[in-house]
């Protein structure tokens, strides 16, 4: 049988109770983290060019897609194609923003911003919608947000922060490119490379999308040695082990399209492009 013919046969046998969230994180170390938090064990389940690890006892489904924006669209498209799912979440570690996201916090995201998306002009950066290109900020569903936010604020939790994640495909590596995001993105939390691109995939198949990160290091000058990664990995964990995932795969199960995204959740008609 195919990973296509798989997809097929799920799709066919979708209905209540079938919802899952297909969670998507860049390198197979996150995707270990998240499904530590997840009871019981997974299998490995087909899927042109990757494999989804499918938890054994909760509804979901975890994809190491790569590193950066592009990566994460193009896989988190292909899983969406194969299988129905309720929600999808972009998760990992990510740098944070002090002092609103210090390392080892848990970060949720209220907004995923392209932050780099766009073109420097003489009078600084525009970004793709000032442009008239498209869009560069989803938003999760705030009801989401809301039921994560208290969840992982609970006695089990490693509690979380709110705020915008910023997708960048440059990770910041100097005090000023910090300083000029955060005035650029007031309230910033976390930066990372992968959670615009996993909405835009998400968006297309009109599935809700949400970011969730766990803090390894500060946005600023770059300092390996000072990286926390174990201990990002370990919130990652705590985190899933405490979202109640079954109540986020209880909304309606979004099908696949038949002839594909744009035959049933086509993009809104962008403006038109400055000239000036």
């Amino acid at each position: 049988m195919t990973a296509h013919d798989a997809g097929n046969g799920e799709h066919e046998q979708s209905g209540p109770g079938r919802a899952r969230l297909l969670v998507v994180v860049a390198v197979a170390a996150e995707a270990e983290a998240v499904l530590r938090g997840l009871p019981g064990g997974s299998a490995a389940l087909p899927l042109p060019g990757g494999t989804l690890h499918r938890a054994e006892d909760a509804p979901v489904d975890v994809l190491a897609a790569g590193v950066g924006p592009a990566a994460a669209a193009a896989a988190a498209a292909t899983a969406l194609a194969a299988r129905p799912y309720a929600l999808v979440v972009s998760a990992g570690i990510a740098g944070g923003f002090a002092p609103h996201a210090p390392v080892g916090a848990t970060v949720v995201a209220d907004a995923i911003v392209a932050a780099d998306l766009g073109a420097e002009t003489p009078e600084g950066f525009a970004d793709v919608a000032e442009l008239g290109f498209g869009t560069t900020r989803h938003t999760p569903p705030p009801a989401v947000v809301a039921l994560v936010t208290a969840a992982l604020a609970g006695p089990d939790g490693p509690g979380a922060v709110t705020g915008p994640v910023l997708t960048v495909s440059t990770v910041t590596g100097s005090a000023g490119r910090a300083a000029e995001l955060a005035a650029r993105h007031p309230g910033a939390a976390a930066e990372a490379m992968e959670g615009f691109g996993v909405a835009e995939a998400a968006a297309r198949y009109g599935v809700p999308a949400l970011e969730l990160r766990t803090v390894s290091n500060p946005v600023g000058p770059r300092d390996r040695a000072a990286w926390r990664i174990g201990e990002a990995l370990g919130a990652l964990e705590r985190a899933f082990a405490a979202l109640p995932v079954h109540e986020l795969a209880s909304v309606p199960v979004h099908e696949p399209a038949v002839n594909g995204p744009a035959a049933r959740h086509a993009p809104e008609p962008a403006a038109a492009p400055r000239t000036d």
